[in-house]
């Protein structure tokens, strides 16, 4: 069974919560592996790369400020779907109607501050993780539990 890696991005509100070890778990829980991870705060300049597909939106300020506001955790996730995965565990991006049990659901009152960001496709999870790491950051390893979960 092949397996796809996902970029995700745990935004600055739940470190600042001190939630991220529940969040953690629950990737966890869902059987992707964390192969790569990095605390970080996002430069305005890395925040306008990111969603560069955002900046002509009225919200983008409010984005950039948020974004930039405290230290962030961005990782590198795989599994068997592992880009369908991770959606489907972080709910809708507007977390008004995320519904409970998906991380954004759980977690977030407000779309501008939805607490966790996936990669939309296999293609821009491979742009992302080049924006955040670099290949010597990923690591490879065998996990026992692989037959468990998939």
């Amino acid at each position: 069974m092949s397996t796809e890696q996902t970029f995700c991005m745990i935004k600055p509100g739940i470190l600042q919560r001190r939630q991220v070890g529940e969040i953690l778990s629950r990737l966890e829980r869902k059987g992707l592996r964390i192969v790569a991870c990095k605390m970080m705060r996002m430069d305005a300049e890395l925040c306008r790369r990111h969603y560069a597909h955002l900046q002509e939106r009225s919200f983008f300020p409010a984005l950039e400020e948020y974004m930039t506001s405290g230290p962030m955790l961005a990782l590198v996730l795989e599994g068997y779907n592992a880009v369908a995965a991770l959606r489907a565990l972080c709910g809708p991006t507007e977390s008004e109607t995320a519904p409970p049990g998906t991380i954004r659901g759980d977690y977030a009152l407000l779309t501008r501050k939805n607490i966790i960001h996936s990669s939309d496709s296999p293609d821009t999870a491979r742009e992302e993780i080049e924006r955040f790491f670099q290949p010597e950051e990923l690591f490879a390893y065998e996990d026992q539990n692989e037959y468990w979960f998939w």
